[in-house]
């Protein structure tokens, strides 16, 4: 892809804004500020977003909230205990104590957002709230995401959208991924068609966009979980910045078509994981190289794979989340598909922000009663809204 190409990329995802509205503008537009801690359990990002939940949207500031060790500790302590809850609404400990330390660092992050960035909180007429998911069972018709919205809400004096996946897991679909429809508007005036948006958190999702609109979304399998998991226990960070680990590393090939013979992968769409599904352990006797570059070779084969359940294969692959970073992953990703593999920047997309930006996105069609889920992304048996509304106290 040449300079050109991308240059002509940017100018069509930049011109989804409607230059006609400014930011907070009437007319339809409604100001939302979407949070988002993915399964990396890395941190908070926030975004904001000026939409009418259909076409027309203009994307706004993002910040990102780190999450201090203690807070990663008590999250995976709160995912460890979650198999035990058989409700969602069942808050053990730590649970309860993962669930109330969320609530605040999300209130913090939202006053950080404001003041960071001069915003009037009476300026933002909804939050879209993510949550942390702890446990994502649809099977079993149960997903629990920690984060108290009417907290929230009385803390930062806006109301919250919150518990948005819940009303489709118990219509019995897949309660992920959420974010289709709002790639679908992101893109809506590319050239390229088809384009497949992947995002790589803990968890890897893509959304299949066609030529005429239609939407297929599935989980892929790992993200950057993983990884994130045996470079702690190896090495003790969070993570293999750059993918340097892997590069020095060599892939099992064994290994990984064990860890591809999974069921999951053959399984048609849709599909969704739980952080958890998968772990590290077939490459546990590997030096920490070859394991690193054995399961970034996993998320990348899993996301390739992904293909299979397409019409037809994508003129464009457009990479978001913190995986998009991993130069290692990227560039066996590259090396597995047909057509170009560009990271959201490459297309005037800021790629920590987008899942952020959904869920403000999706907060405003909740307001709305607009569908947020459909039988082609989640399995539901027809579109679906959902969430619930907290409101704020008297402003």
């Amino acid at each position: 892809m040449g300079k050109s190409d991308i240059g002509a990329l940017v100018r069509a995802i930049n011109s989804v804004r409607p230059i006609d509205q400014p930011m907070g503008s009437n007319g339809g537009i409604v100001r939302a500020l979407g949070l988002m801690s993915g399964t990396s359990m890395d941190g908070i990002d926030a975004a904001l977003i000026d939409t009418d939940g259909r076409g027309q949207l203009q994307r706004g500031p993002a910040l990102t909230l780190p999450y201090n060790p203690d807070a990663r500790r008590l999250i995976a302590a709160a995912i460890a205990a979650a198999p035990l809850c058989r409700s969602r609404d069942e808050r053990p400990s730590p649970l309860a104590e993962a669930e109330s330390l969320i609530t605040d660092l999300h209130a913090a992050a939202v006053k950080a957002f404001l003041t960071q960035h001069g915003i009037a909180a009476s300026s933002v007429s909804v939050i879209g709230f993510h949550g942390q998911t702890v446990m994502h069972k649809p099977d079993d018709r149960l997903t629990i995401q920690l984060g108290d919205g009417t907290a929230l809400a009385a803390a930062v004096n806006i109301p919250v959208i919150f518990d948005i996946r819940a009303a489709d897991v118990a219509a019995g679909g897949q309660g992920a991924p959420l974010v289709p429809v709002y790639h679908q508007a992101l893109v809506a005036n590319l050239p390229q068609r088809p384009v497949a948006v992947v995002n790589i958190g803990g968890v890897a999702n893509v959304t299949f966009i066609g030529r005429d609109g239609d939407l297929i979304a599935f989980d892929t399998g790992p993200g950057n979980a993983l990884i994130d998991d045996w470079m702690m226990k190896r090495n003790g960070v969070t993570y293999d910045e750059n993918g340097a680990t892997a590069a020095r590393g060599t892939v099992h090939e064994g290994v990984l078509r064990l860890l591809l013979s999974h069921s999951f992968f053959s399984a048609p769409p849709p599909k969704s994981l739980d952080r958890n599904a998968f772990v590290w352990d077939a490459v546990d006797w590997m030096t920490t190289e070859d394991g690193a570059a054995t399961l970034t070779a996993f998320t990348s084969e899993a996301i390739s794979t992904a293909r299979q359940h397409f019409p037809e294969q994508p003129e464009l692959w457009i990479i978001c989340g913190g995986g998009r970073r991993n130069r290692t992953l990227m560039s066996m990703l590259a090396g597995r598909v047909e057509n170009a593999v560009v990271p959201a920047e490459a297309v005037g997309l800021d790629g920590d922000a987008v899942e952020a930006e959904a869920w403000g996105y999706l907060a405003v069609r909740s307001l709305q009663g607009l569908p947020l889920t459909f039988p082609g992304t989640t399995g539901v048996s027809v579109p679906m809204t959902g969430g619930v509304l907290a409101k704020a106290p008297a402003r």
